[in-house]
């Protein structure tokens, strides 16, 4: 929330009904994508966890894995709406530092998944 208040990290140009203009930046409507973060990778995320570990057989690790994968796809998912970091700009004209970081994350959380699963049996 405190980029958002800040101007900072700002999302596309849009001009949906929700849109807002960071007058710090420029007159342009856009995305507020410091919210969309906060819902989904705060709010979102955090009671999906919450609910998940106080079931009674939950395993070590597992906690960790779906937080891995879930906070990379909600990250992927916002990264659409938000303008990349002027001095690093995409990959291969498509693929924010955000989205690359992000995969390695989900990847990362299904091995720690797979693992703890083979160890069931």
């Amino acid at each position: 929330m405190a980029n958002f208040v800040n101007s900072e990290l700002i999302g596309r140009p849009s001009e949906i009904m929700w849109s807002v203009i960071f007058v710090k930046i420029d007159n342009i409507s856009r995305h507020p994508s410091q919210i969309y973060e906060a819902l989904l990778e705060g709010l979102l995320l955090f009671i999906i966890l919450i609910v998940l570990t106080f079931k009674k057989e939950v395993k070590n690790g597992l906690c960790s894995s779906y937080f891995l994968m879930l906070y990379g796809i909600f990250r992927i998912f916002c990264e659409q709406f938000r303008e990349p970091d002027k001095h690093i700009g995409y990959f291969l004209n498509y693929f924010s530092l955000g989205t690359i970081l992000s995969s390695l994350m989900i990847v990362a959380g299904v091995l720690i998944y797979f693992n703890i699963k083979k160890q069931e049996f």
